[in-house]
């Protein structure tokens, strides 16, 4: 089946009314990338960021009328965005819209993309579907994360995963004998990839998938929490509250200029604090302290 594509570059301020507008006329799907190699470090609790600007592209079925469309988008941009139209195939559009990842190990784990053939005998293997959720292990805090868990092996234990993208952490959790987990994103496209690729690796029992507003009481041995330092701050208290007496916290997205103050919010919940560094990235590990 043929498809076409609209591709457009913009400014952030512009996409919510244009992805309104592309929804309107029928777009398939809508995905954003950045359109200038801009890093966002920090957004604000409960933002969704985004680069300054944005390339947007949109899926339409072959017979929508992308001309007349691409002539509302010139007006009501005031002819700032500059449209290309493509013609795609349904075979093509699924090889681009899905990263393929290099197997990579952690310990004993090795995470591998679905279609990836077994590597090694005593090995444990973790497939995923890479769509657009971040967390393919090849970051380097999804690295260090992963590190951690392959160093130790959360055997028997239960772990919340929080901002989980991919679901890679409470899945490879759950791969290294974690007893149950629980993922959780404010992004409903992460949640769909978590649980897509929970039911690829025949994991969905044992995991929990929902918003973080969602969340069950539940007390765990683990927390992880890969996302960046003005949210991980804000979350001190609540991450304490989700962990029994000597649990551990592992947190990443963190720069190590941000260090400092990122355990100083957690200084008063948590002790003994490890940090790994990985480039510009760290990693820190804490323990509950032993009361609620």
């Amino acid at each position: 089946m043929a498809w076409q594509r609209l591709r457009l570059r913009l400014g952030a301020d512009a996409v919510p009314a244009t992805e309104a507008l592309l929804e309107l006329a029928g777009a398939e799907a809508v995905s954003l990338a950045d359109a200038a190699d801009t890093a966002i470090l920090e957004p604000a609790v409960g933002e969704t960021p985004l680069w300054p600007e944005v390339e947007l592209s949109a899926l339409f079925r072959a017979d929508a009328d992308l001309q007349r469309l691409a002539q509302t988008l010139r007006e009501v941009l005031a002819g700032e965005a500059g449209i290309e139209i493509s013609r795609i195939e349904d075979e093509d559009w699924q090889r681009g819209a899905r990263q393929r990842v290099k197997p990579r190990r952690f310990g004993r784990l090795w995470l591998t993309s679905a279609d990836e053939p077994a590597r090694s005998r005593g090995a444990t293997h973790l497939r995923l579907h890479m769509g657009l959720a971040f967390g393919t292990g090849r970051h380097p805090t999804t690295a260090l994360c992963l590190q951690w868990l392959g160093a130790h092996p959360p055997r028997g234990r239960r772990v919340l995963d929080h901002g989980c993208g991919s679901g890679v952490l409470a899945l490879a959790a759950l791969t290294l004998g974690a007893a149950r987990c629980w993922a959780t994103d404010n992004d409903p496209q992460a949640l769909t990839a978590t649980a897509g690729n929970a039911r690829l690796n025949d994991l969905e029992r044992a995991l929990w998938i929902g918003a973080p507003d969602a969340l069950p009481d539940i007390e765990v041995e683990i927390v992880m929490a890969n996302v960046l330092a003005g949210p991980l701050e804000a979350l001190a208290g609540r991450f304490a509250d989700c962990l029994m007496p000597a649990g551990t916290v592992v947190l990443s997205g963190i720069l190590a200029t941000q260090r400092d103050r990122v355990e100083a919010s957690y200084a008063p919940y948590f002790r003994d604090f490890g940090c790994i560094a990985h480039g510009e990235w760290i990693r820190l590990v804490g323990t509950r302290r032993g009361s609620h």
